[in-house]
């Protein structure tokens, strides 16, 4: 069903799961079924809980880019449903496709010379009753390991913020970003951008846990967000070398010092 990632000791030892906490795995879909299991985790998060337009009254969130991508899960081992999941587009699949999916929303150029080593990633989403912790790190545990596995230097992938409270969210994760840019030159433009000035800002507010755990990893924002109508989203476009991975992620994730040389 699903091809082992493994869960590495130190992950294990970070996450201090308690006796009670779901028992999970994570592992590369290796099935039609666990990629439908996925979809269907997918629809029920981006469609049912953030109302994008999508599934077609199938309660799958289905595309073109899913059957080039690998899909990474995590499992409840005791009830064996999918309640994480993140897809991956690796740089020689994404040059058979013809582009990334990124590049609808962005203009990317100034990123092509980083293709050759470059993963983008995807739908990355959480069942509800499993956001307190642990399912994300299996999550991003994977990821690492994925990339060491294949020599991967850089990650990019987009960062949604709903548009369910009018964009007030969005807005501040968009002003909050401003200290997360990366250089000038690795920025990307949208071609939809979302209308950031036209929202009013909140005092308090807070940054979504997915984009909180990006920056904290060493990610990098590129630039000002997008605004995706189908997903009634604001996208924020993040960039993540391995060579600014956090020292204590790249430690628990068994990403030595020297693995992110490049």
């Amino acid at each position: 069903m699903e091809e082992d990632l493994g869960t590495p000791t130190s992950v294990r030892h970070v996450l201090g799961e308690p006796a009670h906490a779901p028992r999970l795995s994570v592992g590369l879909a290796r099935s039609a079924l666990v990629i439908e299991d996925a979809q269907r985790l997918r629809y029920k998060v981006f469609a049912e809980e953030m109302g994008a337009l999508i599934g077609g009254g199938t309660g799958l969130d289905v595309d073109e880019f899913d059957a080039y991508c690998d899909h990474i899960v995590v499992r409840d081992r005791d009830t064996l449903r999918v309640v994480g999941t993140y897809r991956v587009l690796p740089p020689h699949r994404a040059r058979r496709f013809g582009r990334l999916y990124s590049e609808a929303e962005f203009d990317l150029r100034r990123l092509d010379h980083l293709r050759p080593t470059m993963i983008e990633i995807g739908r990355s989403c959480v069942h509800r009753d499993y956001r307190s912790g642990p399912a994300i790190m299996l999550l991003w545990a994977a990821l690492a390991r994925y990339m060491k596995t294949h020599g991967y230097r850089h990650l990019i992938g987009c960062a949604s913020t709903p548009l369910t409270d009018g964009g007030l969210q969005a807005a501040f994760v968009r002003d909050a970003a401003q200290r997360h840019l990366t250089p000038p030159e690795y920025r990307v433009f949208p071609h939809l951008p979302f209308p950031h000035e036209q929202i009013e800002r909140v005092a308090h507010a807070e940054l979504p846990p997915l984009i909180k755990g990006y920056l904290r990893l060493g990610a990098q924002v590129c630039g000002e967000p997008a605004w995706d109508p189908g997903f009634n989203s604001a996208d924020f476009l993040v960039l993540l070398a391995l060579d600014r991975l956090d020292r204590r992620y790249a430690r628990h994730f068994d990403l030595i010092a020297t693995s992110a040389q490049a």
